[in-house]
């Protein structure tokens, strides 16, 4: 694969996860919450948690940390499983009629997060070689949406607040961020995991 080629897929990884990562969820989220359907917003609020791995792994690659490519390779694994692992969530979505405009859309999006989960894990696997060399082929097509969201952001935190917003301080906040989420992911592991099992809870 060429890396002009790699890239294009990129871009187009992007902006499906900007779509079924971040846009439907958001949406699904609100509609959810409006309609106080709990058990969806409870699905929902598990998937953010394990998505904010994504948003995580921006941070890090705004400054061209390594580990970054690492995460990105893990956090569509970890979106997919978060939307089927819970066997309470599962039965109720079950058992609501088909035809329902809500729990339609959302089994939808569970199948299309699950294909684009395949679709990023499988472009983000061919940039572990950037584990080792940063400037590897397909590295720096990664690069560039966090770097341009890096830009927007530096704008509106220095228009906001009027501090200056820089790559060093988004890789030192991805990395502070990094270790909670893998604090809360080992608790959930280890210790909710054996007690409760596969039941999501709190409705």
């Amino acid at each position: 694969m060429t890396e002009l080629t790699y890239r294009v897929l990129v871009w187009v990884a992007y902006r499906l996860a900007a779509t079924f990562a971040v846009g439907l969820p958001l949406l699904l989220l609100v509609w959810s919450a409006l309609r106080k359907e709990s058990y969806m917003v409870r699905l929902l609020e598990i998937y953010w948690k394990a998505a904010s791995l994504m948003f995580i792994s921006m941070l890090l690659l705004t400054n061209q940390r390594p580990i970054g490519y690492l995460t990105f390779f893990i956090a569509p694994f970890l979106m997919v499983i978060s939307v089927w692992f819970w066997v309470d969530l599962n039965e109720e979505l079950a058992d609501l009629p088909p035809w329902r405009p809500l729990p339609f859309t959302v089994r939808v999006w569970r199948w299309a997060l699950s294909g684009f989960g395949l679709i990023f894990a499988s472009l983000t696997f061919l940039s572990l070689e950037c584990l080792q060399a940063i400037d590897g082929t397909f590295c720096n097509a990664w690069l560039e949406v966090p770097l341009k969201l890096h830009q927007i952001t530096q704008k509106l935190f220095s228009f906001l607040f009027g501090g200056n917003w820089n790559e060093v301080l988004a890789s030192f906040i991805g990395y502070i961020a990094l270790i909670a989420y893998t604090l809360c992911l080992l608790q959930l592991i280890l210790i909710r995991l054996p007690k409760t099992g596969r039941v999501a809870g709190k409705f």
